[in-house]
């Protein structure tokens, strides 16, 4: 298919779908391998009845995570506690309790559903600094309960890399650090991270009162494979040793250079970039950069923003090209309060927009150097999150042939839109 935009000739590449194989061993009950896990002696003993307890709940784009802190709260009950659940996200939802509660609500977690209450107040205290001179801080309504249970994903985070990444000890000093303390820590630069990380929730882990942690692990697919208790003395090894796991787990692209990635949609509750670096080698920071990830992409371009994201629209900077339609869906007080806190104020930055996906995709095939557009290696993905199915161009079939873990699923076709340059 050939178009003329800007007075310049585009032929689009034909496109097939293929499956890509990842890790795929899964947990078949969930809510019984965590009561399994509660249930044992050193956790369930840490546990006192008619303590109050918070939950620690708030990354996004957990699998299962509606049906996972409910089952915590469930436990907790049995356990002649009163839970209540703490949004601990950092400065998301607009960094303000109400913004917190829309975002929990979008993950379903509301105290209708999870039959406890949730305190999403902003409040912190200062539980001094560290041996370094780093202020600790904490939330509020967290540090004056009973005790704090830690529910988070491990997995490779989008914007440093050290031995502890996202995890438990994240969860503590940024999620639960709230707006005030994710920002002094985002404030000393993400090339500090690997460090900070671990010397602040060390500190968190000494006076707070932190009761334990339920640490998940994804597959390939978005399901959940392992998920463990454990101690709060044991947050910051059991990070490490995960985030292995999790690393190997992960799902990629399976192709090392791209010239064009078209991205379906990207949104907070895909990646806490909008759409994770670790797929489209898309790191905002210069550091990442320099460790010359993969894949290799020339352009990418954005066609949409999730409902799920409420606006905020964190990460399209990352992307070279997007349609009019994407920046009329973001919020930009969500979106600057992310970013702003981040320090990384590329991530709220708007890219080139067109008028419609048609327009956006011409211009990226265009403006790729060293290949036609016709021969273009060209992958299409749903989301970051959604790398099973995707679509590929022409000319990545054979290394797609040569891939014991991908399959050609359908046939090749050309691309094709709707009347108003829509991408079907």
């Amino acid at each position: 298919m050939a178009i003329i935009y800007g007075g310049f000739d585009v032929e689009f590449p034909r496109m097939v779908k293929v499956r890509q194989r990842f890790r795929s061993d899964r947990i078949a009950n969930v809510r019984q391998v965590i009561l399994q896990e509660l249930d044992c002696e050193e956790i369930r003993g840490r546990f006192r009845q008619g303590q109050r307890i918070a939950v620690a709940v708030g990354s996004r784009g957990i699998a299962s995570i509606a049906e996972i802190t409910k089952t915590v709260i469930d436990k907790l009950k049995g356990l002649g506690t009163h839970p209540f659940i703490i949004p601990a996200m950092g400065s998301h939802g607009g960094a303000n309790p109400d913004g917190q509660k829309e975002v929990l609500m979008s993950y379903g977690i509301t105290e209708a559903t999870m039959g406890a209450p949730i305190e999403a107040s902003m409040e912190v205290i200062q539980l001094g600094t560290t041996a370094s001179g780093t202020p600790v801080f904490f939330s509020k309504p967290a540090y004056e309960a009973d005790g704090v249970v830690v529910v988070n994903r491990v997995k490779n985070h989008t914007n440093f890399r050290g031995p502890v990444e996202s995890g438990l000890m994240k969860m503590l000093v940024i999620g639960l650090g709230k707006h005030k303390g994710a920002t002094y820590v985002h404030k000393q630069g993400f090339e500090r991270f690997a460090q900070l990380i671990p010397e602040v929730g060390r500190a968190i882990i000494e006076r707070a009162p932190i009761t334990c942690g339920l640490a998940l692990v994804e597959n390939g697919y978005h399901e959940q494979m392992l998920i463990r208790a454990v101690t709060p003395d044991k947050f910051e090894a059991t990070d490490m040793e995960l985030l292995d796991i999790a690393h190997a787990a992960m799902p990629r692209i399976l192709f090392d250079a791209i010239d064009v990635l078209i991205v379906e949609k990207i949104g907070k509750n895909i990646s806490g970039s909008g759409m994770d670096p670790n797929v489209t080698g898309r790191f905002s920071e210069p550091f990442m950069m320099a460790l010359r990830p993969e894949p290799r992409v020339q352009k990418v371009v954005v066609l949409g923003l999730t409902k799920e994201s409420h606006g905020n629209a964190i990460g399209l900077g990352s992307a070279d090209v997007t349609t009019t339609s994407v920046i009329a869906q973001i919020d930009k007080e969500k979106t600057y309060a992310n970013a702003i806190t981040s320090t990384i104020l590329r991530g709220g930055a708007i890219p080139m927009a067109l008028d419609n996906d048609l327009q956006a995709i011409a211009v990226a095939l265009k403006t790729c150097n060293r290949i036609e557009p016709s021969e273009a290696k060209v992958v299409r993905i749903r989301t970051t999150a959604n790398l099973d199915e995707i679509e590929i161009s022409e000319s990545l079939l054979p290394e797609a042939e040569a891939n014991d873990n991908i399959e050609i699923s359908g046939q090749l076709r050309p691309m094709a839109f709707i009347d108003d340059g829509r991408l079907l």
